[in-house]
């Protein structure tokens, strides 16, 4: 059941690239890191002062903003058996009430002064387990489908760590974020459920991209 008329923002970070250590010593670029701040400008390229290092696979007008559920820090500290640290999955905004199963790709909602619309379901890279030092959290959420998703910025504005969140307006096709995920992560050859997806007006240009082409090898017998 939708909750989303409660959804509060429970935090609020930016951050840049830059250099971390992992492993045995081994290096990488990466703006995973993100730190708490109380107010920001959303321009339709992200958060002021909000980067990213690998921009193939991440940013970009339909990942301008990543939001993660707080939620699930309850669920992986007891299935890791640790206490994970805030934004570590390198969020923009940790929230309560607007979970996966009840986000639809094309919901747009305004938070503070700026409008959003969720555009996909975030796709897990090894940054995260590099920067947790936990190589199984990837396949986890992955799994589990709790991945965060992603939106484009409709209008820009000042968002702050108070902020409320109002949904303005619902996706007509009711494509969960969920369900996209479940359809592009376990279900590759689901011809009905990818249709499903690519048919939602608000979804991520890449996405319907690659999962078009996936449709067309399906339906092509190739």
């Amino acid at each position: 059941m939708r909750n989303v008329e409660k959804a509060v923002i429970k935090n609020l970070a930016i951050g840049l690239p830059e250099k971390i250590t992992y492993g045995n010593g081994e290096e990488m670029i990466t703006a995973i890191r993100k730190q708490h701040v109380q107010e920001v400008l959303l321009s339709r390229d992200g958060f002021q002062g909000d980067g990213v290092a690998d921009v193939k696979h991440h940013g970009g007008p339909d990942r301008a903003v990543c939001i993660y559920s707080q939620e699930h820090y309850a669920y992986w500290n007891d299935y890791f058996d640790m206490v994970l640290p805030s934004t570590a999955f390198g969020e923009n905004l940790t929230v309560t009430n607007m979970l996966e199963r009840d986000i639809f790709i094309g919901d747009i909602f305004q938070i503070g002064e700026a409008v959003v619309q969720v555009t996909q379901g975030r796709v897990p890279c090894n940054t995260i387990d590099r920067r947790l030092e936990m190589k199984p959290l990837l396949k986890a959420m992955v799994k589990s489908g709790y991945t965060g998703y992603l939106c484009r910025v409709l209008e820009e504005g000042i968002v702050r760590a108070d902020s409320t969140i109002r949904l303005v307006a619902k996706s007509p096709e009711q494509v969960s974020v969920l369900y996209a995920n479940t359809v592009n992560f376990h279900r590759p050859k689901d011809i009905d459920g990818i249709m499903k997806v690519i048919e939602v007006e608000g979804l991520a240009s890449e996405w319907r991209q690659f999962l078009t082409k996936r449709l067309i090898k399906l339906t092509s017998g190739q």
